[in-house]
């Protein structure tokens, strides 16, 4: 019987964490940052597949035998470095609401 009221309280904690005004606002702060980031991403990350495929735009030289498509290329490179550095930047933010939701543990509404 005890198992069963741990879970009991385990799914009202869950509820009312979820209904707390700090998760939401976790939540809330996430996206804003996950989702255009990710956009970003893949619209930069599939360009160099489209554009290599359907047209001859980056076969223009850059600086000597090197043409964009490379330089697109290693840019997809700066480009992961970049948005990783980003990301542990926010990530510190996102690590501080994680702790604020759980020292209220759902109390605040």
């Amino acid at each position: 019987m005890g198992a069963k009221k741990t879970k009991v309280n385990s799914e009202s904690d869950y509820t009312s964490i979820v209904q707390s005004s700090s998760f939401q606002t976790l939540l809330s702060e996430k996206k804003k940052f996950i989702i255009p980031v990710t956009i970003f991403f893949f619209c930069f990350y599939f360009a160099l597949p489209i554009l290599t495929s359907y047209s001859t735009v980056l076969n223009h030289k850059f600086i000597g035998s090197i043409t964009w498509a490379w330089v697109f290329a290693f840019l997809q490179f700066v480009m992961t470095w970049v948005l990783c550095m980003i990301y542990s930047k926010k990530a510190a933010r996102f690590d501080e609401l994680a702790t604020k939701v759980i020292q209220e543990g759902g109390n605040s509404q």
